[in-house]
């Protein structure tokens, strides 16, 4: 039994371990492809580890591009919309979660009925209606839907409150509490966890959003990061400067790959503790 438990963790740990090799390798080339010589991108045998390394590239992205409006672009939405749009998500959920009031499964179902209307179904209405207000070519587009909140966000916040005691709501109704005393100064504290990983799973879909700004933006200073990529792209692809394009994409990546690994216990830990409870 011992023997074959320890086969059976030594095949998961080789499965995993390939797993990562596939994983990382992409990310591997890419930052090794941004440090080469042109030459090199396309030499068989492949060149995994060049050298001499040139960083000239990443002085170089500055210049060829609007890389960085690109990024502060992006940081505005993404920072807009999670920080607005989880305040909001929260307080649907914990209203879903934890009040009564006429309809509320309704409403509830109604909101989860609508994850399964493909995006483009309704991309051109939705292009029509903001166009008619004179909000293309602007970050309105991106930033405004989202303040509301998002479905998913409070489908799981949700499932994570149904595990709070309604004990707590109603002790802190008795002391003549109201509810969003009781929702900010009780149940926020709780559901923090949760909270956090899920905004961090949307920040990152946000940043790496490519499809809402490609429908919405013209002018070379309103770009997203995504986009201001994709352009280098459809630049320097002609010109064989992969090194130049993947450098571009190692910046774009590096903020996604930071707070992934800051904060990447609180998203395993949240994700775990919500299909424990839910």
């Amino acid at each position: 039994m011992v023997l074959r438990r320890k086969w059976t963790n030594s095949l998961i740990f080789v499965l995993l371990l390939i797993g990562a090799i596939f994983m990382i390798a992409p990310l591997l080339w890419m930052f090794t492809t941004s440090v080469k010589d042109r030459l090199d991108v396309f030499a068989l045998p492949p060149v995994w580890i060049p050298s001499p390394m040139h960083f000239e590239k990443y002085h170089e992205i500055w210049t060829k591009g609007p890389l960085l409006s690109g990024i502060k672009n992006s940081a505005i939405v993404a920072v807009t919309v999670t920080v607005v749009g989880t305040f909001t998500s929260s307080l649907a959920a914990f209203a879903f979660a934890k009040l009564r009031f006429a309809g509320k499964n309704a409403i509830f179902m109604g909101l989860i009925a609508s994850l399964m209307i493909p995006y483009p179904s309704v991309m051109i209405p939705q292009f029509m209606m903001f166009s008619n207000v004179g909000w293309t070519d602007s970050l309105l587009p991106l930033i405004v839907p989202g303040l509301f909140g998002n479905v998913m966000m409070i489908f799981f916040l949700r499932q994570y409150l149904s595990s709070i005691p309604n004990e707590l709501i109603e002790a802190a109704k008795i002391d003549g509490s109201s509810y969003f005393g009781i929702f900010w100064k009780i149940i926020f504290p709780l559901i923090k966890p949760a909270v956090a990983a899920q905004l961090i799973l949307w920040f990152m879909a946000i940043w790496n959003d490519y499809l809402a700004p490609i429908i919405y933006l013209n002018s070379e200073n309103k770009l997203t990061l995504q986009l201001v990529i994709a352009n280098f792209n459809a630049t320097y692809a002609i010109q064989t400067d992969y090194p130049l394009i993947m450098a571009a994409s190692v910046v774009a990546l590096l903020p996604m790959l930071i707070v992934f690994l800051v904060f990447q216990k609180q998203i395993i830990e949240s994700v775990a503790i919500s299909g424990v409870k839910g």
